[in-house]
């Protein structure tokens, strides 16, 4: 694990102590930012577990766990089975159905998580966040999210062309 990656982990901030600059570093990206707020909220969260839990001894349950938690935070509202605006994309009033973690925020949380951890020494076969459990649990929220909110969910299909030598693209069909 590298000197950064422990600091990161650990929730050091000795790259903000001003007479600690061997070189100028630039701000980091929002993403960055982002990424790194993540991390150190993840720790955060498996330190506070009774008994805390070590990040090597992390899995993919507690990932889910993780998720589970943040739900309470979520600002997207997510009908209910019952619900008379179940499957309606824009009510006409309002319910008291609960607000979740929006599907799209969960899978970009996991994706920053992902790169999080092996940044910080973590080996990608043992990467918590890339297991299939995690796949899973993110296609059950996509999809129950879609139905209760009444918007499909269509997967961009990827465009397939090839190029001729004159330049031109055309699809997948033989050369006459």
């Amino acid at each position: 694990m590298s000197n950064k990656g422990k600091e990161v982990a650990e929730g050091s901030s000795r790259g903000d102590d001003p007479h600690h600059h061997h070189h100028q570093q630039l701000p980091l990206s929002r993403y960055e930012s982002q990424k790194r707020r993540d991390w150190n909220t993840f720790g955060q969260y498996l330190r506070n577990q009774r008994p805390p839990v070590a990040l090597s001894q992390c899995s993919s349950n507690h990932v889910l766990e993780f998720l589970r938690y943040l739900d309470q935070f979520g600002k997207t509202k997510v009908h209910l089975q019952g619900c008379l605006f179940f499957g309606q994309s824009e009510p006409p009033g309002p319910c008291t159905c609960p607000l979740r973690q929006a599907w799209g925020s969960l899978d970009a949380l996991i994706g920053r998580l992902r790169a999080a951890y092996e940044e910080n020494g973590g080996l990608p076969e043992t990467n918590p966040f890339a297991s299939g459990a995690i796949r899973v649990y993110l296609r059950e929220v996509r999809d129950s999210q879609a139905k209760a909110r009444g918007i499909p969910y269509k997967k961009k299909k990827k465009k397939r062309s090839i190029i001729k030598p004159n330049g031109d693209t055309s699809s997948n069909l033989p050369m006459q």
